[in-house]
C-alpha cells in the first residue's frame, strides 16, 4: 500500500507501480504540513497509476526509475506486433502520417486540411517524426501535451485547453488508425481530452444596439441590423449570396460559408438552414439593394469578393465602438446578442436553435439562458404574482419599477 515515510529526518515517497516498488526520496523535513502536501501527490499518484496515465517523469524526472520504465514501455510496444511482423515492417511516424493524410485529405474541407497541416508540422512531426510509430507510448503522448501547455513559441499567453485538443486530435487519430493496420495496442487508449474552459459570451444589451446601428457607417448599418437580427455567423454573413436571399419569402438560406477568401460548405450539416426575416431584417436588405444587387454577393467588395472581416473589423467595428466608449467586443457577439434577444422575447427554444444552426436546445440552455432574466425580469416575481393573486400569499409582487431601482 502507498504510504509516506521518513528517512534522516527526510520525507518520502513509497508505492509500487507496473510490480516494482518505488522509493522516491525528497528534502523534505518530516513535518505534519509537508506530510499533507505528499499526501495529496501521492493520491493523484494512485489515481493515475489506476487509469492508466500515470508518467514516472512527469512526477520524478531526475529519477532512473523514470528512464527505466521508458525502456519498458519500449519492449511491450515491441512485444505488441503480431508474429508475422518484424520492426522493419513498422513505419516511422512521419511515414505513416503522408499515407494517412492521403487516404483522409478527400473527406475534408481545405481550410480543414489546412488547419491539421499547421498543427502536423508545427507540433506534432518535430516531436514524434522520426520515431517507429508503434515505439510511441503513453508516456511520450502525455509527456507531449504536458510540453503543449507550456508551449515556449507562444509568448503573449500558453496554450487553451481547447487548443491543445485540437491538435492532439491528429495524434490521436493517427495512433489509432496505424495500431488497426499494424496491429498493435494503441497507446492513446484511456488519454480523454483536457476539460475546456466554459464559454464566456457577452452579448449587446438592446439598447446598446440601437446606439450601435443609429451611428453605425450608414454602408455597413444593413450589415449590422443583419448580424445582430440573424444570429449568422461571420462567414455565413460575409460569403452571402443575393440568390440565397428570398425576399417573398422572407427568408435567408444558409448554404455556404466563406472560409480563408473562398466559398464552402457550412461549418455542419445543421449549420445548412433557413432564417426567417424580422422586419428590421427584410427592411437591412431592402436598403442594401442599393449598393450590391445585380452582383453576386451581398456584402461584397467593389470587385464582387467576399468582404474581409479583419478589414471591416479593423476599420468600421472597433473605432465604432471606441467612439461610443462601449466595450470592445469581437464581432462574433453579434451572434450571441441574437440568441440572448430571442430568448428574452419568449421565442421557442427549438426554434431559436433552428435560427442558429443547432441541432439540439443544449448549447442554447448551457451557453445563453443566465442573461435571459436580466432581459425579461423572469427572476420568480412571475410565480409571486400567481401565489398573490390566488390568495396563496399576503405580499404583493414587486412591481417592475422597484425591480428597475434595484438593479
Amino acid at each position: 500500500m502507498a504510504s509516506i515515510s521518513a528517512r534522516t529526518g527526510k520525507l518520502y515517497f513509497d508505492f509500487r507501480y507496473k510490480g516494482e516498488r518505488c522509493r522516491e526520496y525528497t528534502k523534505l523535513e518530516d513535518n505534519l504540513p509537508n506530510r499533507r502536501r505528499m499526501e495529496k501527490i501521492l493520491q493523484r499518484i494512485e489515481a493515475e497509476i489506476t487509469l492508466g496515465t500515470f508518467v514516472y517523469r512527469d512526477y520524478f524526472p531526475d529519477s532512473p526509475k523514470a528512464e527505466a520504465f521508458e525502456a519498458l514501455d519500449k519492449k511491450v510496444a515491441a512485444a505488441r506486433l503480431s508474429p508475422n511482423q518484424t520492426t522493419s515492417d513498422i513505419p516511422t511516424f512521419k511515414e505513416f502520417t503522408e499515407v494517412w493524410l492521403s487516404d483522409m485529405s478527400v473527406e475534408w474541407r481545405d481550410s480543414h486540411k489546412k488547419s491539421v497541416m499547421i498543427n502536423l508540422n508545427a507540433y506534432i512531426l518535430p516531436a514524434f517524426g522520426e520515431k517507429r510509430i508503434s515505439d510511441i507510448t503513453k508516456a511520450d503522448i502525455l509527456n507531449f501535451r504536458s510540453n503543449l501547455a507550456k508551449d515556449p513559441k507562444r509568448k503573449s499567453s500558453p496554450l487553451k485547453a481547447a487548443t491543445i485538443n485540437k491538435i492532439m486530435t491528429p495524434l490521436r487519430m493517427i495512433m489509432n488508425e496505424a495500431a488497426d493496420r499494424y496491429e498493435f495496442n494503441s497507446p492513446y487508449r484511456g488519454i480523454k481530452s483536457l476539460k475546456k474552459q466554459k464559454i464566456d459570451v457577452e452579448p449587446f444589451s438592446l439598447d446598446e444596439v440601437r446606439l450601435i446601428l443609429a451611428n453605425v457607417r450608414a454602408d455597413y448599418r444593413p450589415y449590422y441590423a443583419i448580424r445582430f437580427f440573424t444570429g449568422m455567423r461571420t462567414g455565413e454573413i460575409d460569403g452571402l449570396q443575393w440568390q440565397y436571399v428570398d425576399m417573398e419569402r422572407r427568408l435567408i438560406l444558409v448554404r455556404e460559408t466563406v472560409v480563408d477568401g473562398a466559398i464552402e460548405y457550412t461549418k455542419t450539416d445543421g449549420s445548412q438552414r433557413d432564417i426567417q426575416m424580422s422586419q428590421p431584417v427584410y427592411d437591412a436588405f431592402l436598403q442594401q439593394r442599393a449598393y450590391t444587387f445585380g452582383q453576386k454577393f451581398v456584402f461584397g467588395s467593389r470587385n464582387d469578393t467576399p468582404i474581409s472581416h479583419n478589414n471591416v473589423t479593423q476599420r468600421v467595428w472597433y473605432p465604432l465602438l471606441r467612439y461610443l466608449g462601449l466595450k470592445e467586443r469581437r464581432p462574433y457577439q453579434t451572434r450571441h446578442t441574437a440568441a440572448t434577444l430571442w430568448l428574452a422575447a419568449g421565442e421557442s427554444p427549438e426554434w431559436i436553435a433552428r435560427q442558429m444552426g443547432h441541432t439540439t436546445t443544449e448549447m442554447l440552455f448551457r451557453v445563453y439562458s443566465r442573461y435571459v432574466p436580466n432581459l425579461t425580469r423572469q427572476d420568480g416575481s412571475a410565480f409571486d404574482r400567481l401565489l398573490y393573486e390566488n390568495n396563496m400569499s399576503d405580499v404583493p409582487p414587486r412591481k417592475p419599477e422597484m425591480m428597475e431601482d434595484e438593479a
